[in-house]
């Protein structure tokens, strides 16, 4: 199992001057890789600092040389491909490889989407979804390509450099268990970072869901990719400087129902989800010991 860092786009993490602090110590403390929110406002109701993620990440990957960094998630509806697919190669090239790429639909919709035009209905935001990551993956492997989709527009263009990683960073999946159909379509990518229902943001999912999603995904892959790697990234909070026992209490179902990942992060509603004292002093002391 490898071990991630979870931390929101706002509060003192819009600062990438902290961002790019956090990774540093996370990388010397054996943390396998940093994650950042992707959101414009959250809630708009509530103002506060929000930085973009790809500005925050290009300043974590210059202060670093080995943790992985991406996105948890990126809504890529709510963006235009080609450009999403510049940033993502880009910031792979800057980092010498080390991009993982998460996506979904992304939320609060009406706050996230509507607050800017932009469409709130949810099947149409899935199609735009399934056809942004399938111009993605086109995208980032430099060749010409022409696409007139539903959604999207491409004319005989080539977007160079591609990234580092071959043949593209690896693409995870978000949504919300037990809703089926995004994990299907995580079982044609390679990853699910799913959340739960019967467990919020930062609270630990029951480990039977867990094993029940992982053998619905296994399940939908696709015959040519069933021998491939596929990641399953589960989160919650493990005590910090705790007996090992205790971690193993937390993670060891979760890894025995097929988790891969564990993602440190702090609940929704936790004082300290964006405070960067709270997190690096989590960051500090390391992860979970099994």
């Amino acid at each position: 199992m490898r071990f991630s860092l979870n931390v929101p786009n706002f509060g003192d993490f819009a600062d990438a001057r902290n961002v790019a602090a956090l990774a540093v110590v996370a990388e010397e403390a054996g943390w396998d890789a940093l994650f950042l929110w992707d959101h414009v406002v959250h809630y708009r109701d509530s103002p506060r600092p929000v930085g973009d993620p790809w500005m925050l990440l290009t300043a974590a990957a210059l202060a670093t040389s080995r943790i992985g960094l991406g996105t948890l998630v990126t809504p890529v509806a709510r963006r235009r491909p080609h450009q999403l697919a510049r940033q993502v190669a880009t910031l792979d090239r800057i980092s010498t490889g080390r991009v993982i790429f998460a996506a979904g639909l992304g939320g609060p919709v009406e706050d996230e989407y509507g607050s800017f035009g932009e469409p709130t209905d949810e099947a149409l935001l899935a199609e735009r979804l399934d056809e942004g990551l399938g111009l993605l993956e086109r995208y980032w492997t430099g060749e010409r390509i022409t696409h007139h989709g539903r959604h999207f527009h491409a004319d005989d263009v080539a977007l160079l450099p591609r990234p580092v990683q071959s043949p593209r960073p690896p693409v995870w999946i978000a949504g919300f268990w037990p809703n089926r159909r995004p994990m299907r379509r995580a079982a044609r990518w390679d990853g699910a970072v799913p959340l739960f229902r019967s467990a919020g943001h930062g609270r630990v999912p029951p480990a039977d869901e867990v094993r029940e999603l992982v053998t619905y995904v296994r399940r939908h892959r696709p015959d040519d990719r069933r021998d491939t790697p596929f990641e399953v990234v589960v989160g919650g909070v493990t005590p910090a400087n705790g007996p090992a026992s205790t971690a193993r209490d937390i993670i060891g179902p979760l890894l025995d129902a097929g988790a891969t990942w564990w993602d440190e992060r702090l609940p929704m509603d936790h004082p300290g989800l964006s405070d960067f004292g709270t997190v690096l002093a989590r960051a500090e002391q390391g992860p979970p010991r099994l």
